[in-house]
């Protein structure tokens, strides 16, 4: 039974960086079938996939949108996924999830969601 739960600042200025942290428990990121993805929502946007990280590979994927501004990143000791999204403008003002797909379960969906957070992006 894996749980996540992201943590991180609820406020960021325009043009700075964002931060999250994601926690895992209930299993380790140091297993094979670990892909740990970073999505957002709002209500200007709707759903949007940022990327994810294949945590054994150590090798992270992003969408096109992002992948000049984002680093998705792990910490094994820790059993954290990490988001840092530079830049942010206050259009990017959302609900920020990590959610982890079961590599090892033949179906491509998220198995695992964290409760999101909510950050704003000030002006």
């Amino acid at each position: 039974q894996v749980q996540l739960q992201e943590s991180g600042p609820g406020l960021v200025k325009s043009m700075q960086t964002l931060s999250l942290t994601c926690t895992v428990s209930g299993g380790s990121i140091t297993g094979n079938n670990y892909f740990l993805a970073w999505i957002r929502q709002s209500p200007g946007k709707g759903l949007e996939w940022i990327g994810y990280i294949a945590c054994a590979a150590d090798i992270s994927v992003y969408s096109s949108a992002f992948r000049s501004r984002a680093i998705i990143s792990k910490d094994t000791s820790k059993n954290q996924v990490t988001l840092q999204l530079m830049s942010v403008t206050p259009a990017e003002t959302a609900v920020y999830y990590c959610a982890n797909e079961d590599g090892s379960d033949g179906k491509e969906a998220y198995d695992d969601w964290g409760q999101g957070t909510q950050v704003t992006v000030s002006s």
